[in-house]
């Protein structure tokens, strides 16, 4: 009998963990990522808390271009402003958790008003005002010396909640994961709902979701508006991370790392980014140690981690378009078909992008 497991209720198909195996298997991964920190050592509880932010970044940018299909090359703008606005509210006495919240809300209120002018454009020129969008951010940044501190930085606080300091690398790192698995479960839920359908719908054909009823102008802002706000969070978190932020630190160079994790990882999936922004994040400490053992000539070369970066991309264009999630879904499938499952099934399909379907 072949290992396909159909729906059998209404119920069913709402659960977000519908079998015994899926929440086994997510229970022991929650209970692994909750002992991490007391077995790792410092550094990589400090990495891994840098990849959970990674994590929450790219899943805000997948709610844009991987749900409803609006390139964004100035998400790192939305994470500039969450990170100042968090950096001065905590230095005016806010709570924690209302500091968070409120990062969100104000990167939020900067992606409705970004995208309300650029729903009228699509594809390349979307991406060209969102970039335009990230310089502008990063020079307003640099030059507002009263607020940001200009290009000589701004000293974040430590995180404080219920009175005790959660700026080492343990509590933080469980600060990081509550709110990735926070950010995680809502989008989850968004996502199932008739919201998240309408952005489905609009990125496969504007036109059909018009002629069923959706809104399309509504539901761009609206994607807008959520991915804003979940990259402000994770900005907020950011900055923490590095507890001393400047206009460079939130450049093009962190836009196209998040563009490359929502590829990669697989778009049009909530897991794709959190695969992508594992490999991603591990790469810079992979290169550093690959250094010492390549030859001085190549070790020492300037940019060697952006060739990296390019190579990587180059290797899932041509090799697995649908990213390591795609490769995750052919794999669990192979497996719970096994041994019934035909190896002309394995055959790759040509994955078509929107404009060859048009």
């Amino acid at each position: 009998m072949s290992g396909t497991r159909y729906q059998t209720s209404y119920a069913e198909g709402r659960a977000l963990l519908r079998t015994r195996e899926q929440r086994l298997l997510y229970g022991a991964l929650a209970a692994a990522l909750v002992a991490a920190p007391f077995v790792l050592p410092t550094f990589y509880v400090g990495e891994a808390a840098f990849i959970f932010i990674m994590c929450t970044a790219s899943l805000g940018l997948m709610t844009l271009t991987g749900f409803t299909g609006q390139v964004s090359l100035g998400q790192a703008a939305f994470l500039s402003i969450g990170a100042y606005t968090h950096a001065q509210l905590l230095t005016l006495g806010l709570p924690l958790p209302l500091s968070l919240l409120a990062a969100g809300a104000v990167a939020g209120l900067a992606g409705l008003l970004v995208g309300l002018p650029a729903i009228r454009v699509s594809g390349l020129h979307l991406a060209v005002v969102t970039l335009a969008f990230a310089i502008v951010t990063e020079h307003v940044m640099g030059r507002w010396k009263s607020v940001t501190g200009g290009h000589g930085g701004l000293a974040v606080p430590d995180p404080v909640l219920f009175g005790l300091s959660l700026g080492a690398p343990r509590p933080f790192y469980f600060l990081c994961l509550a709110v990735l698995g926070l950010v995680l479960w809502m989008l989850l839920n968004l996502m199932r709902s008739a919201t998240g359908r309408a952005f489905v719908g609009v990125r496969d054909s504007e036109a059909a979701a018009q002629g069923l009823g959706i809104h399309v102008a509504r539901t761009k802002v609206l994607a807008f508006v959520v991915s804003a706000t979940v990259s402000g969070v994770a900005g907020a978190l950011l900055a923490h991370q590095t507890q001393f932020i400047t206009p460079e630190g939130f450049g093009l160079a962190l836009s196209l790392q998040l563009v490359l994790m929502v590829f990669i990882g697989g778009m049009g999936s909530l897991r794709g980014p959190i695969f992508g922004a594992q490999l991603i994040g591990m790469l810079p400490p992979l290169i550093s140690l690959m250094k010492p053992l390549l030859p001085a000539r190549i070790g020492s070369q300037f940019g060697l981690e952006l060739f990296v970066y390019g190579a990587v991309l180059v290797f899932f264009v041509l090799l697995e378009p649908r990213g390591i999630n795609g490769r995750w879904l052919r794999i669990r499938g192979a497996l719970d078909e096994f041994p019934l499952r035909q190896r002309l099934g394995f055959k790759r399909q040509k994955a078509y992008m929107r404009s060859e379907r048009a």
